[in-house]
């Protein structure tokens, strides 16, 4: 990402929300109404704060990452990485005031069945997916192409030098040359691995 970022292929701006928060200790959660344990995160610092970036310019979505959102997959991410500019929230404590849900997030975004203390560690996998799919960001255009997930298929076996490692060969098909069999071969070999390791891709 730091490559793709000296390159200006991609831009990653972090911002801390304090600059946002209420009073002279700038607060920015509360407790909830209706009582119970956790802080809520304000709806006005927050709404203040998006305001601000809504003014400079105009987001295609913008994102709360949040454990009961749509779960990431690598569809999402294709069509993340379609997009112009994005703005990701990231939630704490308890989570965010509704409203703002309801106002201002188009989209909701988990990267999987589990709670982190924030939404940082979820919006930085979400940036490197989208951000590895952008034209010139890999060193090979089509890389990418041929990730796990690109077609709900997890990627097949790989093989470098050398051939035989410490009695283990590499399959006789990837020396061949044949460009046309190893395809089908490869094909096949990623079919047998998501059927043995995710046959739910495969529903």
């Amino acid at each position: 990402m730091k490559r793709a970022q000296d390159k200006g292929l991609l831009e990653v701006h972090v911002h801390d929300l304090r600059p946002w928060g209420l009073g002279k200790h700038q607060q920015l959660d509360d407790y909830q109404f209706g009582g119970g344990a956790g802080m809520v995160m304000m709806a006005e610092p927050l709404s203040n704060c998006i305001e601000h970036f809504q003014s400079e310019r105009t987001y295609d979505e913008i994102i709360f990452m949040t454990p009961d959102g749509e779960r990431l997959d690598q569809k999402i991410c294709n069509q993340l990485s379609l997009k112009g500019n994005l703005l990701i929230l990231c939630g704490h404590y308890k989570g965010i005031d509704e409203r703002i849900r309801k106002l201002y997030i188009t989209k909701e975004i988990s990267i999987g069945d589990y709670v982190l203390s924030g939404g940082e560690l979820g919006a930085a996998v979400l940036v490197d997916a989208i951000g590895r799919l952008l034209p010139g960001v890999l060193g090979d255009e089509t890389s990418a192409l041929f990730d796990s997930f690109q077609d709900n298929l997890l990627a097949p076996p790989v093989y470098t030098r050398p051939a035989d490692f410490r009695g283990h060969k590499v399959p006789d098909i990837l020396l061949s040359g044949n460009f046309k069999k190893i395809d089908e071969w490869r094909h096949e070999e990623a079919l047998k691995r998501t059927q043995e390791r995710r046959p739910d891709l495969l529903d």
